[in-house]
């Protein structure tokens, strides 16, 4: 049995919690019956899985690793986006790439916070600002992508620090000082991967809609 700490136990219930009030309502019927629809999410997890692995960090201090988790709901949707997420995330701790004991600390801090905020900025931008197609790619993807990669790094440096597992110091220097390189290469991962799908495959974005975004009228 794996050991976990008290804060681990805390985020594996409400991750637990969480979980099921997101995706109790989610129609899995249509995850059977519609193609596009198994397509996208599966897809989306089996590239997030493999984005995931690929990890970087100096041996024996924290990993960082790029989201892609700004696109991921205007995509999919604030609750299959959820779905996704957590399917690469426990493919991940199946292969052994991340720790069981860690698995509510990652959902928290690097799935549903991020996607969270990603979603909550373009509800915001969607009710209270023009509707243009740059706002949409700049507001709700390029900047999304940069704020969740940080706000991410610094939920986990907490975690760290509370949880005694690294110094403070060790955290500032081998984990948050890489942040400001991943926020702009995070940023326009995002924005280009948005950019090109509402270019080549508007129907496989969620939150895009033609007559909002394209319409010279709105």
């Amino acid at each position: 049995m794996p050991y976990f700490s008290d804060i681990q136990s805390i985020a594996l219930f409400l991750t637990v919690i969480a979980a099921y009030f997101i995706v109790r309502h989610l129609p899995f019927e249509r995850l059977v019956n519609d193609k596009q629809c198994q397509h996208l999410v599966f897809g989306s997890a089996v590239c997030l899985t493999l984005l995931w692995s690929i990890q970087t960090g100096i041996p024996g201090h924290p990993q960082v690793h790029f989201l892609w988790l700004a696109a991921l709901p205007l995509v999919l949707g604030f609750r299959w986006a959820i779905v996704s997420s957590i399917l690469a995330l426990l493919s991940l701790t199946l292969f052994g790439m991340e720790p069981i004991s860690m698995i509510g600390v990652n959902f928290l801090t690097g799935c549903l916070a991020p996607i969270a905020l990603t979603y909550g900025i373009y509800s915001l931008s969607f009710h209270k600002l023009p509707k243009n197609v740059f706002v949409y790619i700049f507001l709700c993807a390029f900047i999304p992508g940069a704020l969740t990669i940080g706000l991410k790094m610094l939920l986990l440096s907490g975690y760290y620090y509370l949880d005694g597992i690294y110094t403070w110091q060790v955290i500032m220097d081998n984990y948050l000082m890489i942040t400001t390189l991943l926020l702009f290469p995070e940023g326009m991962f995002n924005g280009m991967t948005i950019t090109l799908l509402i270019i080549y495959k508007p129907h496989w974005v969620f939150t895009f809609y033609d007559k909002h975004y394209l319409d010279s009228k709105n």
